[in-house]
């Protein structure tokens, strides 16, 4: 990825590797035995073969092959992009992995597809050439997209084979998608002739317009076959993976079509390597030659001169350059990579109902590609010279910093709306502490204490909706309560043993003409994804069977017995039914919001339809994901601005938000000063300038020949 960061950054005429640039490295360095002979002065390579010339589309100058590599381009980051969307809720609710864990896993995926370009470029440029690097790491890529989607099915195994299937898919996947990034853009630049740069320029616009299609189209379509779609009884991940799978497939057989149309150049050499040897070697020439006797040298790089020409090591220097201003850029890429994780994360807590459609939470990562296109011409043709126009200098540098604020201030809004989230959650418990409410289903109000503890001071009301849990303090990890209920002039004692770090309902029912109770275990934290959670508690002198859905079978014991909690997608369920020895009658819950917690009582049966109380133990999701529009915009501009000079790299709730806004801000004044002091070279006057250095040195050198013949 830094090639291809470099590549952009650099003078037009510098290129860290020919795969990168779609023309040969102008690098160059020749390695002599003869020390006599001087470095640099050998004649260059020869120029590359001649290249057939491709078929126009429709009398233009553009050649039909690129049509090719765009189709392969949009449906590569369409399967890239799809089976990264549904990656972070994958590892959460196929693997139950918990949320740092699999924040952890997908960036550490996605800093190895950023690693592997490195491999690509020197696969191409040393040995196979982009066209077959190209086609071999396609192929590697289908693998790994195939093992991905087989490893999604969940009667495939246990948990261990799924989990060791997607992490190899994911290294194959990660291997393909980086090897060939900075192969493709370069090998369409390849099929222009020279004469044809304008036409060459403008394909370049294309081919980002395909990437942004493929990533907008594949990250609104693949949630909704992920959540909208069930296969084996859940969310059908197998499809998710599987149809980006199918369109990488297309992807290889799209290009292959094109073969007997490309302008195919051979391998060129690997820039990357030479580059590293020169640096090599001038820090190891450096340590051999400490002495004091030795006169010192204008720059570090000097003492690779004995055995590289100045204009590689010139060159160098300017890579260097750029490479320590580099230095605080990684951060952006790190945060930005977020919206796949974190913020994803984020609005699987978020109200996502938008009246005509109900939004998937990884659905909102498609904003980002649409908003790039949506600012690009904003930007190129509206903002950027309308800043022209005032006389201001907006140099790259600026507007790179500028990015990092506006990323900075999303950062910030992340921070505020998961303060507003939390404010719906569950109390944290720590050791020794435990959560209680009372659920009164008798007729009159009852009057509940607990021992030893200050607790529920008013009478609770019957079928009275619960007010907030109270907290027990424990004197240990568990103890023995003794509670007193007194209901219309009648005390009753019952003893319960509370667990920390637990949440119950004490139920108060009259069963059989006498008061009675029931300690029962509620959901300590909101249901994951957005989901609702329902349980029922059966008053009827009968057992019951309930249908909630086709799919949802529960049976409830009679006497007040509760059910477990079934987890349900946000939908309004009034299909279902209640069968009892006496009849089958309709079932009405309504609606079952994002992320509440229901408990359902049965109280009675009465003209032919079953009456029920719903009270609501978890509050719903009450912020609206719409929220997350302003943070997505201003990343979106944020990325708009960074991606002038080219970067790319990629790395978590409301203190992590805020951690990261610090830190984003404060890489953005370090960076903005380190550019304060960074000076442009022209590598036309930087070659002028050797040139007079090395005649400066001659002179010198004569100069010192001649007083020691004097003397």
């Amino acid at each position: 990825m830094v090639l291809k960061c470099f590549s952009k950054v650099l003078p037009p005429h510098i290129h860290l590797s020919s795969s990168c640039s779609g023309a040969p490295p102008t690098f160059s360095h020749q390695e002599g035995d003869d020390p006599a002979s001087a470095p640099g002065d050998d004649p260059p390579k020869g120029d590359s073969p001649l290249q057939k010339k491709s078929p126009k589309l429709c009398g233009s100058n553009y050649p039909l092959s690129i049509a090719f590599i765009v189709v392969n381009e949009f449906c590569e980051r369409f399967s890239y992009y799809g089976m990264r969307a549904v990656l972070t809720l994958y590892f959460l609710s196929f693997f139950h992995w918990d949320e740092n864990l699999s924040t952890a896993v997908y960036h550490a995926f996605s800093a190895l597809c950023y690693f592997t370009p490195v491999i690509g470029a020197i696969m191409a440029d040393s040995w196979l050439g982009k066209y077959k690097t190209i086609i071999y790491l396609s192929i590697v890529y289908v693998v790994g997209h195939l093992i991905k989607s087989v490893g999604a099915i969940p009667s495939l195994g246990n948990q261990a084979v799924h989990v060791v299937l997607s992490m190899v898919g994911l290294f194959l996947i990660a291997l393909g998608t980086g090897g060939i990034k900075p192969c493709v853009s370069a090998f369409g630049g390849d099929q222009f002739e020279e004469e044809h740069a304008s036409e060459r320029s403008k394909f370049f616009s294309i081919f980002y317009l395909s990437i942004n299609a493929g990533s907008l189209i594949s990250t609104f379509v693949t949630p909704v076959l992920r959540g909208d779609v069930k296969c084996f009884g859940e969310d059908c991940y197998a499809l998710a993976f599987g149809v980006p799978a199918a369109l990488m497939v297309l992807a290889l057989v799209v290009f292959i079509a094109g073969s007997g149309l490309y302008r195919k150049t051979p391998p060129q050499g690997n820039v990357l390597l030479e580059v590293c040897k020169c640096i090599s070697f001038a820090i190891k020439n450096r340590l051999k030659n400490r002495s004091r006797e030795i006169p010192k040298r204008d720059h570090w790089l000097d003492w690779a001169s004995e055995k590289y020409s100045k204009q590689l090591i010139g060159e160098v220097k300017m890579v260097t350059r750029v490479l320590f201003l580099f230095i605080p850029l990684p951060m952006f890429w790190a945060l930005f990579d977020q919206q796949g994780s974190r913020w994803t994360l984020q609005a699987t807590k978020m109200n996502a109902d938008f009246g005509i459609y109900v939004l998937q939470p990884d659905q909102m990562q498609f904003l980002n590609p649409l908003l790039i296109l949506v600012f690009i011409p904003i930007f190129d043709l509206g903002l950027y010279p309308l800043i022209n126009m005032c006389k201001l200098n907006f140099t790259p540098i600026r507007k790179m910093a500028t990015g990092m604020i506006l990323a900075g201030l999303a950062f910030g809004l992340a921070a505020v709306i998961e303060v507003k989230i939390n404010e719906t959650d569950m109390p944290r418990l720590v050791p020794k502490e435990s959560l209680i409410r009372v659920l009164n289903l008798a007729e009159n109000p009852v009057q509940v204490t607990i021992q030893d503890k200050d607790l529920f001071q008013q009478p609770v009301e019957s079928f009275q909706n619960p007010a907030e849990y109270s907290k027990l303090i424990l004197n240990g990890e568990q103890q023995s309560l003794h509670f007193t209920l007194q209901h219309q002039g009648l005390t009753l004692a019952f003893n319960y043993t509370v667990k920390e770090k637990s949440v119950y309902s004490l139920i108060v029912f009259e069963a059989e003409g006498s008061l009675s109770s029931r300690l029962i275990t509620d959901l300590e934290a909101k249901p994951e994804n957005g989901l609702a959670a329902v349980r029922f508690i059966n008053g009827l002198s009968q057992d019951v069977n309930l249908t909630i859905d086709s799919k949802r079978f529960i049976a409830v014991q009679k006497n007040y017995s509760a059910s477990e909690y079934s987890l349900l997608e946000r939908d309004i369920y009034n299909n279902g039914k209640c069968i009892t020895e006496t009849g089958e009658f309709p079932l009405e819950l309504g609606l079952l919001d994002f992320g509440a917690s229901y408990t359902v009582v049965i109280t009675n049966i009465s003209g032919g339809a079953v009456e029920t109380w719903k009270s609501e133990d978890i509050k719903a999701n009450n912020v609206h994901m719409a929220w997350q529009l302003p943070q997505y915009l201003l990343i979106s501009a944020g990325e708009v601005m960074f991606s002038i000079t080219g970067l790319a790299f990629s790395y978590s709730q409301w203190a992590e938000f805020v951690l990261f806004t610090v830190l984003l801000f404060a890489v953005c004044i370090i960076f903005s000063i380190m550019g304060y002091f960074y000076v442009s070279v022209d590598p036309e006057d930087l070659e002028e300038k050797e040139e007079k250095r090395e005649t400066s040195s001659r002179g010198n050198m004569i100069g010192l020949v001649t007083q020691k013949t004097k003397l």
